[in-house]
C-alpha cells in the first residue's frame, strides 16, 4: 500500500491520546484502517506538562493503531488546543503595482504573509491566519478575489494565536516518539471538518467540542470560520466535583458519571440510590442519583454559560449574524445524558449531537463514528487534504517544467534560466509553522 496515500491523525488530549490511520476511498470518503487509544498522563487542560509520560502514551497509541492496520507509520498530523489558545480579528491590505493584471494566488499569499508579521505578545506565535471576506478597490463582501482586477486588495482575517513553548513541547513529544510532524491543526477546526456539513456552515452554526480538559468552540457563518475559543474546563472538572461532593476516588467518580450521570436533576427520583464499595474493607457508600445529577448539573451549566458568552461575543443576537443551524455538540463530554436538552434550555438554540460519520466510508466501524473520535477523524481528513494539495502542486510544477522544455529552442540559455529558477511552492502557514517547529527541534538536539 502506498504510504503517501495514508494519513495519520494524532489527537493529544487531556484524558486520552488517539492515533488514527486513514486513507481516501474511491468515493472520496475517509476509510479508517486502524485506531489506537491510550490514557493521557502528561497533559493538563490541553497543555503538555510531563514530556516523558506523553511520549510513552503517544507510542502506546501509535503501536496499537499500527498493529490494527498492519502498517508502519511515520508522519502524523497533530491537533493543538489548550488554554493558551486565543483568537482575534484583524484587517489588512496590500497595494498592487499593476492593477491591469488580475489578482492571483501570489497576491493573496503576500497579503496573508503580511498578517504573519503582526507583533504578538512575548512568547506567542500565530498558528492560523484564516481569511474571511475580501475587498477589492473598496468593493466589499468578495469571497474569492482571484481573477478580478484591482489595485488595492483588502481582507478581514481570523487570527489564531498560541504559546510558542506549548507548540514546541508537542513537537518535541511527537519527534521523541519516533514520528515526523506533517502538520499542526487547531482541534476545534479539525472537529468541525469531521462533524459539520457545508449547509450548516453556510446557515451559521456553533460547534462545541467538550473534551476532558478543555471545551473548544468554533463558530461558522456563510461558510467562513468567524470565531474560535478554548475554555479551560471539560469533563474532568465534572468528575473532580463528583469526587469531592461524594467523597469517593476519581475512578469511581468517572464510572458514576458515565453510567448514571445526567445533566438534568429533575428526572431522578429521591429514592434512586447507587451503592459504591468502600476502600479497604470500609463500609460501602450510598449516593442518591438526584444528588449526583445536581453536582453534574451545577458544573455543566457553568461550562455551557461560558461557551454561550463566547457565542454572544460573536454577535449571535444580531439578525445578520444569527446562527440558524444552532449548536452541534461533540467530543467525549457530549455523551452525557440530557446534555442536549440542557444546552437548548440555556441558549434557546437548536442543538444536535455531532457524529463524525459525515465523511467516513459507509462500512466504518461504529466505534469510530462516536463523538469521542471527532477530532481524530478531522485530523486524518486534514492530513489527506494536505497531501492532495501537495500532489496538485507537484503536478503543476512538472507541467510547468515540461512546457519550458518543449519551448527550448533558440533562446536556449533563457530557457535554462527558467528551468533552474527556484520552484514556487505555495505553502500554507501551518506547513511553515510545522517546518519551524522541526528546525527548532533539530537545532535543540
Amino acid at each position: 500500500m502506498e504510504s503517501n496515500k495514508i494519513s495519520v491523525g494524532l489527537d493529544i488530549g487531556t484524558t486520552k491520546i488517539v492515533a488514527m490511520i486513514g486513507r481516501k476511498n474511491e468515493y472520496g470518503k475517509a476509510e479508517i484502517l486502524g485506531i489506537g487509544k491510550s490514557k493521557s498522563l502528561g497533559v493538563h487542560r490541553g497543555v503538555v506538562n510531563n514530556i516523558t509520560q506523553t511520549i510513552q502514551s503517544i507510542q502506546q497509541a501509535v503501536q496499537e493503531a499500527e498493529a490494527e492496520a498492519g502498517l508502519k507509520i511515520k508522519d502524523v498530523t497533530v491537533g493543538i488546543a489548550g488554554q493558551h489558545i486565543r483568537s482575534l480579528q484583524h484587517s489588512d491590505y496590500i497595494t498592487r503595482a499593476n492593477s491591469e493584471l488580475v489578482i492571483d494566488e501570489e497576491d493573496i499569499d503576500r497579503l496573508i504573509n503580511q498578517v504573519h508579521k503582526l507583533v504578538m505578545l512575548p512568547g506567542e506565535e500565530i498558528i492560523h491566519v484564516l481569511p474571511q471576506e475580501y475587498k477589492v478597490d473598496g468593493q466589499a463582501e468578495i469571497k474569492e478575489p482571484i481573477g478580478m482586477y484591482g489595485g488595492r486588495l483588502e481582507a478581514n482575517f481570523h487570527v489564531v494565536v498560541g504559546q510558542v513553548s506549548s507548540i514546541r513541547n508537542i513537537g518535541r513529544c511527537v519527534k521523541s516518539a519516533g514520528l515526523e510532524l506533517e502538520g499542526i491543526t487547531l482541534e476545534p477546526l479539525a472537529s468541525a471538518n469531521a462533524v459539520l456539513s457545508q449547509e450548516e456552515k453556510e446557515a451559521g452554526v456553533a460547534l462545541i467540542d467538550i473534551g476532558g480538559g478543555t471545551t473548544d468552540l468554533a463558530v461558522f457563518k456563510d461558510g467562513i470560520i468567524r470565531h474560535t475559543a478554548v475554555i479551560p474546563f471539560g469533563g474532568n472538572v465534572v468528575t473532580e466535583d463528583i469526587k469531592e461532593g461524594c467523597s469517593i476516588i476519581e475512578k469511581q467518580a468517572e464510572l458514576l458519571k458515565i453510567k448514571f450521570g445526567s445533566a438534568w436533576p429533575g428526572e431522578n427520583k429521591d429514592n434512586e440510590i447507587v451503592s459504591i464499595p468502600g476502600l479497604r474493607g470500609r463500609e460501602p457508600k450510598e449516593i442518591t442519583l438526584k444528588n449526583l445529577s445536581k453536582i453534574i448539573h451545577a458544573r455543566v451549566v457553568e461550562i455551557v454559560e461560558q461557551v454561550y458568552v463566547e457565542i454572544k461575543n460573536y454577535g449571535h443576537e444580531e439578525q445578520k449574524k444569527k446562527l440558524i443551524a444552532g449548536i452541534v455538540l461533540t467530543g467525549g463530554g457530549s455523551q452525557l445524558k440530557h446534555l442536549k436538552q440542557l444546552v437548548e434550555y440555556i441558549t434557546g438554540m437548536d442543538t444536535r449531537i455531532g457524529y463524525p460519520n459525515e465523511h467516513l466510508a459507509g462500512d466504518s466501524d461504529e466505534d469510530v463514528a462516536s463523538p469521542l473520535y471527532a477530532t481524530a477523524v478531522g485530523l486524518v481528513m486534514d492530513g489527506l487534504k494536505r497531501q492532495e494539495r501537495r500532489r496538485i502542486e507537484k503536478e503543476a510544477e512538472e507541467e510547468f517544467e515540461n512546457t519550458v522544455e518543449d519551448h527550448v529552442s533558440d533562446e536556449h540559455s533563457q530557457a535554462e534560466d527558467v528551468v533552474s529558477a527556484p520552484k514556487k511552492e505555495r505553502k500554507s502557514f501551518l506547513d511553515k509553522l510545522t517546518e519551524r517547529v522541526k528546525d527548532f527541534l533539530d537545532n535543540a538536539e
